[in-house]
C-alpha cells in the first residue's frame, strides 16, 4: 500500500463517519462557503490561543491551540464533502476554500514563530518560518502549474499532512507540559522542523515534476 493509498482511505474513512452530520447540515441550509469560514474562525481561535501562550510562556495554551487547530481543519473536508454530496460545488467555492487555507496557515505558523521567538527559541522561530515558506510554496506552485494546465500533485507534506503533524505536536506538547525531565517545547518545535524540510522538499520535487512535463511537451512538438 503507498502512502497516497493509506491517506486516501484514512479520507473516505472520515467521510462515511461525516455523511449523516453533513447531509442535515444541508437540508438545514448550511452551505460549503460557510463551513470554509468556520474552519478560518477557528484558525484564528487557535492562533490568538498561541499568541497567549506566548504572553505567559504556557505550554498548555499550546495544547489548546492544537485541538482547535486539530477540530476546525476537519471543516476543510466536510466543505468539499459538502459540495460534493449536496451538489453545490462551484468556481468561487473552491477559490475561496483555496485562499482561506492559506490565510489559516499563515495565521497560526506566524502565531507559532512569535511563541517561539517571545519565548527565547530563535531557531526555533527560524525553522517555523522556513515551514510557512514552504507550506505557502507548496500550494502555490500547485496553483501556477495548473494554471498552465499541468497535473502537480505529488509530493509528501500536503496540506492535511501539514495540519496533522503541526495539531499533534501542539497537543502533545500541552499533554506533557508538567513533566520536568524532559523539555515539552520540542513536541512543538519537531514538526515544524520537519514540515519545513518536507514542504520545500516537496516544492522542489514540484518544479522539477513540471519542468518534466514541460521538456517531454517541448521534445514531442519537435
Amino acid at each position: 500500500m503507498t502512502f497516497k493509498e493509506f491517506r486516501d482511505g484514512i479520507q473516505h474513512g472520515v467521510y462515511r463517519i461525516i455523511d449523516p452530520a453533513v447531509r442535515a447540515l444541508i437540508k438545514l441550509g448550511v452551505t460549503p462557503n460557510m463551513i470554509t469560514t468556520l474552519g478560518l474562525l477557528g484558525n484564528l481561535l487557535a492562533a490568538y490561543l498561541i499568541l497567549r501562550a506566548a504572553d505567559h510562556a504556557s505550554l498548555t495554551l499550546l495544547g489548546w491551540a492544537g485541538f482547535a487547530i486539530i477540530a476546525f481543519s476537519i471543516m476543510d473536508m466536510v466543505d468539499g464533502y459538502m459540495a460534493r454530496t449536496g451538489h453545490l460545488e462551484s468556481e468561487f467555492g473552491a477559490f475561496y476554500d483555496s485562499v482561506l487555507d492559506r490565510y489559516c496557515e499563515l495565521a497560526t505558523l506566524s502565531a507559532l514563530a512569535y511563541y517561539f521567538m517571545m519565548t527565547g527559541h530563535l531557531g526555533f522561530a527560524l525553522w517555523t518560518f522556513l515551514a510557512l515558506i514552504g507550506s505557502i510554496m507548496v500550494s502555490y506552485i500547485r496553483a501556477r502549474a495548473e494554471g498552465l494546465g499541468k497535473e502537480c500533485k505529488i509530493g509528501l507534506m500536503q496540506r492535511p499532512e501539514r495540519v496533522v503533524v503541526t495539531s499533534l505536536g501542539l497537543l502533545l506538547c500541552g499533554l506533557c507540559a508538567g513533566i520536568k525531565a524532559f523539555d515539552a517545547i520540542w513536541f512543538a518545535a519537531a514538526p515544524m522542523i520537519l514540515i519545513a524540510i518536507l514542504a520545500n522538499g516537496t516544492a522542489i520535487a514540484r518544479i522539477l515534476h513540471v519542468r518534466g512535463q514541460m521538456d517531454g511537451r517541448g521534445k514531442s512538438g519537435k
